[in-house]
């Protein structure tokens, strides 16, 4: 049941992003920014964990889950660093994949030519 959960809860996310795209006639990047906004604000009130615990993959693969990475982080390491702590937490639970999307656009740039 796990796995239906997780499905649907992941869909239901794609399907309020495209409909965004296809009715409101937001640009992806408004779209991505906005789930990622989201995320954080919903970590911020202490919602997006419980939706986690219900969804699982569903919730933690999607764009709103940097958000929440990025919040939960800054919100944690804030508590035991201040100010210099905001910005310990966001990098130190996303610095993995901002690297990884990093070095990956970078050898895909190296391997075919980048249009632009």
């Amino acid at each position: 049941m796990e796995y239906v959960i997780a499905f649907a809860v992941g869909g239901a996310i794609c399907i309020i992003g495209q409909l965004l795209l296809d009715f409101v006639k937001l640009t992806p990047a408004h779209v991505m920014s906005s789930f990622v906004v989201i995320g954080a604000i919903l970590d911020g009130f202490g919602i997006y964990d419980n939706f986690i615990r219900f969804a699982g993959a569903g919730a933690t693969v999607p764009i709103t889950s940097f958000g929440h990475s990025l919040a939960h982080g800054a919100m944690e390491h804030a508590d035991k660093h201040g100010f210099i702590g905001i910005a310990m937490g966001i990098f130190e639970l996303t610095s993995a994949g901002i690297s990884s999307a990093i070095l990956f656009a970078f050898l895909v740039a190296l391997i075919f030519k980048p249009k632009g």
